[in-house]
C-alpha cells in the first residue's frame, strides 16, 4: 500500500475509532468488512474497500460516489462541450 494510501486510512480511521474506542483494530476491519457485505477472509479486505466504506458509510444508499460526483455534469450538452475540449 503506498503511503498516501496509508494516511488517508488512518485520517478515515480515527473518527471511526473514537466513536468505538472500545474495539481493536482487527475488531474494526471486520466490522467495515461487515458493513460493506464482505464475506470472505478478513486478510482478503482491500484498502479500498476500507476507504470507500469509511466515505460512504454516512451517506445515503442513492449518493453518488465521490470521484465521479466531481466530473458529474447536469447538463448533457455542457457535459459533450467539455468533454469535447470546447470549453472547460
Amino acid at each position: 500500500m503506498a503511503e498516501h494510501r496509508i494516511a488517508e486510512l488512518l485520517a478515515l480511521l480515527k473518527p471511526y475509532w473514537q466513536h468505538f474506542p472500545d474495539l481493536n483494530l482487527a475488531e474494526i476491519m471486520a466490522q467495515l468488512a461487515n458493513e460493506a457485505g464482505f464475506q470472505g477472509s478478513l486478510s482478503d479486505v482491500s484498502d479500498d474497500m476500507l476507504i470507500y466504506q469509511l466515505k460512504m458509510r454516512q451517506e445515503k444508499r442513492e449518493a453518488m460516489i465521490p470521484g465521479l460526483a466531481k466530473d458529474c455534469e447536469p447538463d448533457f450538452k455542457t457535459a459533450i462541450l467539455q468533454a469535447r475540449g470546447i470549453i472547460k
